[in-house]
């Protein structure tokens, strides 16, 4: 529904329903942003309505596009990927007031850097988002790895029933800091550890 107040100002274009979820959305993230600091909301707390599905797809290498636009702009992706729900195998951007279906072609984030952290005398694998999530490697935020597309792809667990995708140069970090084993078929495996947690991926 329009708005009348603003009739007068939308004679040359009116904004569609999605425009105008969109940046009510990233109106409120903007209004409880207490810092510079990225938060994520307590989003398992917030039980808003439905309100539809909106034109915003996640491509599967981390693009978003809006009504065929892409998103260029930072900040804001990194405010929508912050309340980013999953629920009964579909994605949602989620607020205390609605929950709005988009279209996520895989996964929606992507790990942009991988480090070694000292914690508590042991050495821990680190895994940074584009969005600066950043995400320590445990027992509740495992690397595994999925077929996508008849391609093997490296993910990690970051919230939510939300995966990370691996991006290429910091999978072959992660070789680096691993070792390389095989199965006694030949088939290649990455031993990784972070702390007491063990990986092995296969290839």
């Amino acid at each position: 529904m329009v708005n009348q107040n603003n009739s007068a100002q939308s004679v040359e274009k009116t904004p569609s329903v999605d425009d105008k979820n969109l940046m009510n959305i990233a109106q409120y993230l903007k209004g409880v942003q207490q810092s510079h600091k990225r938060s994520i909301p307590p989003l398992d707390q917030w039980h808003p309505k439905h309100c539809g599905k909106m034109d915003l797809t996640v491509k599967a290498n981390g693009e978003w596009w809006h009504e065929g636009q892409l998103i260029k702009r930072q900040a804001l992706l990194d405010l929508f990927s912050s309340v980013l729900w999953k629920e009964e195998g579909k994605f949602y951007l989620k607020t205390p007031v609605e929950q709005i279906e988009i279209e996520v072609e895989d996964e929606p984030l992507l790990v942009s850097q991988v480090d070694q952290v000292d914690i508590d005398g042991k050495l821990y694998l680190q895994l940074t988002t584009t969005n600066q999530d950043v995400v320590v490697v445990d027992d509740q935020h495992p690397i595994f790895m999925r077929d996508y597309a008849g391609e093997r792809r490296p993910y990690v667990h970051v919230r939510f029933g939300i995966n990370a995708l691996i991006q290429r140069h910091v999978f072959y970090h992660l070789v680096e800091l691993g070792e390389l084993d095989e199965t006694e078929q030949g088939k290649a495996i990455l031993v990784l550890k972070s702390g007491d947690l063990l990986l092995q991926l296969d290839s």
